[in-house]
Formats: structure tokens, sequence, C-alpha cells
């Protein structure tokens, strides 16, 4: 089977795309190769059109942004498999993960309807998928974990499992999105991945923190510090650093997640304003600030609750995996473990790619009616097959 997965993430960069063939329907001797990976780049009228819909959504820009969306990922598939030389009449299913608008996990020891259950809103127009690319289309994936009093997230860590998992060593897969979670795969099995034993949650904010302020210190101009040139040059504030980390999601335990909802513009609204930088080498410093928030709460994750599973390698995922400034401040909070901090190209995959390859594979799952959630992960009841499908062509 091939399967188009498309991924529209809280980075806000634009979509990325994986084609990813599948042979074979045991999770034991499931072989996998990517055929194709790419990335459409949001327009800077795009990008604000979703970044409107988080900060001040109402009724009817999230109606135009619904379809928009569908049409913006409807011409990043088309174009993805254009560029690989791809007929699309060869892709059996595209999985769409959508864009993530709002992100509410039930409280703690919510289960079932009512009361403090979650809720979850991907926007991103499945019909309009089907429509455009006659293809069947699987979407919505994190709502029914989170019907079933789960949190809805990670997703990824079933994927990463039977992709990544190791019959050598355990893993700690760290993913630097616009949010940062980890997913800690324990030893691969002789009859496939260990599913129950893997460990994932947020660690807390990936890239959104710094890349918001780098598009305030460059008046939108650029949307990220590229190669982390500037965060490795500025001089972080241990102080503005910690009260960020006081936030109270840090002093949550798993399972646990989070977004923009907490760590996005609001907040970074109010952290220049506090600081008020009006130079470059004030705007670096604050870039580096904020890395060191991402940093300093993975370490302080990872001593809580990964260390103890005898972790000694953790494989950097996710475009944050490309800003060398926040990679050396990983390294440092790992140091005093005396562990492995690789790079995500090391599992063969483009760092990248990591969670359109994982939807890819979760799209694969819905057809083949295996669950894909985790519930010691996301807290639901059980295991649910997720997504709901839209199928394509005129029929």
């Amino acid at each position: 089977m091939r399967v188009l997965g498309l991924m529209s993430g809280t980075s806000l960069d634009g979509v990325d795309g994986v084609v990813l063939e599948v042979r074979g329907n045991s999770l034991a001797r499931l072989e996998w190769e990517v055929v194709a990976a790419g990335t459409r780049a949001y327009s800077t009228d795009q990008r604000e059109a979703i970044r409107d819909a988080l900060t001040a959504g109402y009724a009817a820009s999230l109606n135009r942004l619904h379809a928009n969306l569908g049409e913006w990922l409807a011409t990043a598939a088309q174009d993805l498999v254009s560029e690989a030389g791809i007929d699309m009449a060869s892709v059996d299913l595209v999985a769409s993960h959508g864009q993530t608008i709002w992100h509410e996990p039930p409280d703690s020891g919510a289960r079932g309807p009512g009361g403090g259950r979650g809720a979850t809103l991907q926007l991103g127009d499945p019909a309009t998928l089907a429509e455009r690319l006659g293809r069947d289309v699987v979407a919505d994936f994190r709502s029914r974990d989170v019907a079933a009093g789960g949190h809805g997230a990670p997703l990824v860590p079933w994927a990463d499992a039977v992709l990544f998992s190791s019959s050598q060593e355990p893993l700690a897969l760290q993913n630097l999105g616009g949010m940062a979670n980890v997913t800690v795969l324990p030893v691969r099995t002789p009859f496939g991945p260990d599913i129950d034993g893997v460990i994932a949650f947020d660690t807390g904010p990936g890239m959104a923190l710094v890349d918001g302020a780098m598009l305030r210190a460059t008046n939108g101009a650029e949307p990220c510090d590229r190669d982390g040139v500037r965060v490795s040059r500025g001089h972080p504030d241990e102080g503005l650093a910690e009260g960020i980390l006081s936030h109270p999601f840090f002093r949550k335990a798993p399972p646990r997640t989070t977004g923009r909802e907490e760590f996005g513009d609001v907040l970074l609204d109010e952290i220049v304003g506090r600081v008020n930088p009006t130079s470059e080498s004030q705007w670096d410093d604050l870039l580096a600030t904020l890395a060191l928030v991402t940093a300093r709460s993975i370490g302080r994750a990872y001593d809580a609750w990964v260390w103890q599973t005898r972790v000694d390698r953790m494989v950097l995922m996710g475009g944050g995996a490309r800003n060398r400034g926040l990679v050396e401040l990983i390294r440092q909070e790992a140091g005093h473990h005396r562990v492995e901090v690789a790079d995500g190209s090391s599992m063969g995959v483009d760092p990248e790619y990591r969670e359109a390859l994982c939807f890819a594979l979760l799209g694969w799952a819905h057809v083949q009616r295996i669950p894909a959630n985790v519930p010691g992960v996301t807290g639901a009841e059980g295991p649910r097959i997720l997504g709901s499908l839209t199928p394509g062509g005129a029929g």
C-alpha cells in the first residue's frame, strides 16, 4: 500500500508530505520505504491566517480556514507527487493530520463523556482533499482517543514503535516541532514492537516561542532562526528562563500535552512586553533564553521520567533538530548523564518528515483496522482505531 501522509504542525512553517510504501500486514514483519518527501512552505498570508485563527478565531474565519486548509493541503500533495515523478493514481490513500487549531486536554482522572473530558479541533477539510486528489482520505486522528477519555496526543508513539524501535537498545525520540515531545521506545521483541512499554508525553514548548520571537525580531521577514545562528550568539537570561519554567504545565506528570494555547503568541507577547528588546543583540539574548527554556524543560522532564528507563541515546527529530544553538543547549542538559545525542537522520529518515511519516502509517493502520493509540500514553480507556475515512472519487 502506498500512503501519502500530510502534516501541518504547530510550527506553522508549511505542509510536510511523505509518500510511504508499506508491505505486509503484520507489525512483526512490516517493511516500509519512504518513496518521496517534501515541504510546501506557507506564504506569509497563509501563516498569518492560521495564526489569527489560533489567537482570535471566530465562526466565519474558522469556517473559511477549514476550506482553505483543505485546498492548501491538496496543493501540497499534488506538488509532492509531481516533483517526485509519481502518478497520483498510484497512491492508495491520503492520511492528513490537518492543522490543530485548539486542543484542551482532559481534567486529571476524567474518563468518558461529559464533565472534564478533553476537546480537540484540527482543520483542513478532508472532503476537499478527496475531491481534488481523487483518493480516499483518512483524517481527524485525534478525536477518537479524546472521546475515549484520552488526551488525543501524542499520537505518533505507536508509529514510532513500529517504525523505529530497535532490538539492540531502548531509544528516546525527542521531537522539536512547535511543541516538544518525547517517545521512549523499549527494546523490540522477537514478535514485534513492545507497544505497551512505550512512554511518551509533551516536554513543553519546542520551537513555537523561538520562531515567534524571530518573526518579531525581523518584522516578519524570517520565520525561524536558520541553523540557530542567533540563538548561538545570544546570552540567556537565567532569571527570565526560570520564570517561564514556573508555568504550571511543567509540574504536571504524564499523561500530559500542551500547545500554543499555553506556549504561543499570548505568552510570547507578555514576555516581549516585559523584556522590550530594541537592538539586535537584545533580540539574540531573548532567542537564546527561549531556546534555553526548551532545552531545560526537556532536561528536567528526562530527569523525572526518562533516564530511569536506562535510555542512553536521545535522537532529535523535527525542524528544531536543525537549530544548532538549541541542539548545543540540549547536549549540555543531557551531558551529565553521558548519553549520546544523535540527529534523526541516523534512523534513516529526515528529522523534518518524521511526523508526516508517522501519520502516513496511522492512515495505513486505519484501513487495516488496527488500533493505533497507546492508552498508557494518552490516558484513553483502551485501544482505538483512529481517524475517519472520506472516500475519494465521484462515487
